[in-house]
């Protein structure tokens, strides 16, 4: 099905950033972007994912967070080459975000550098806020998230946007009360595509036999009914 023939209230997308800095303003730059869609709350297995030439150096500090060196985004394609893909793999969904306003503000500052408008503000869903109103005055980063909702984070070695982005869907999904008991959203990391573990196995029909007592037990929880249904025609036997 096409963007256009969902609902969009029914879609989103989980969108993630990496940059030179912490603020836009003083020349801090996109260096990766990352999002994956959401139909139903649920991975469709879509991903949106580059690298990007920030035409600047990259401090020693924002990599050691982020493991980018100036040197290894040469030669990837600048934001302008890139905004539209961008734009349309977000289309007109919702967009969450981890501090959502931190990955707006720096993805306004290229946009309007790129000669598009800003991002709708009314797009906007913080997990964060989402986190800090359902658990206030815990800490509420991705990984304290992950290891309190149970998921496994032990790949997370450094802020990588794409799979940022994957675990965020995940701890979105149990802020939202969309996971059950015993559910497993697994993503394939690599891929993009994603599975739901126990539903994508064939599963073998197996008989139960009652004992004798269970039987027996059933048999007398029945005779209590009053005026059962299957002892009326045309359930019992021998009527027509």
């Amino acid at each position: 099905m096409s963007q256009a023939g969902r609902d969009a209230r029914q879609r989103a997308v989980v969108l993630d950033t990496e940059t030179t800095g912490l603020d836009p303003a003083t020349g801090d730059r996109v260096i990766e972007v990352a999002a994956i869609e959401l139909v139903n709350l649920m991975p469709t297995g879509a991903t949106y994912h580059t690298l990007i030439d920030p035409e600047r150096d990259v401090p020693p500090e924002s990599t050691r967070v982020h493991g980018f060196t100036a040197e290894m985004l040469k030669g990837q394609p600048k934001f302008a080459e890139i905004v539209e893909g961008m734009l349309g793999f977000i289309g007109d969904s919702a967009i969450i975000a981890h501090n959502a306003p931190f990955d707006f503000g720096f993805l306004d500052a290229e946009l309007v550098r790129a000669g598009h408008k800003p991002l709708d503000r009314a797009r906007m869903v913080d997990s964060l806020m989402l986190a800090k109103e359902r658990y206030p005055g815990m800490p509420n980063s991705l990984d304290a998230l992950c290891r309190r909702l149970g998921i496994d984070n032990s790949m997370r070695t450094s802020h990588n946007a794409l799979l940022d982005v994957k675990l965020l869907a995940q701890v979105y999904l149990e802020l939202k009360g969309g996971r059950q008991p015993g559910f497993v959203l697994a993503l394939n990391i690599g891929g993009g595509t994603r599975a739901l573990a126990g539903l994508d196995r064939p599963r073998t029909p197996r008989l139960v036999t009652p004992s004798e007592a269970e039987l027996a037990a059933h048999a007398e929880f029945l005779r209590k009914v009053k005026d059962p249904l299957w002892l009326q025609p045309p359930f019992a036997a021998g009527t027509t």
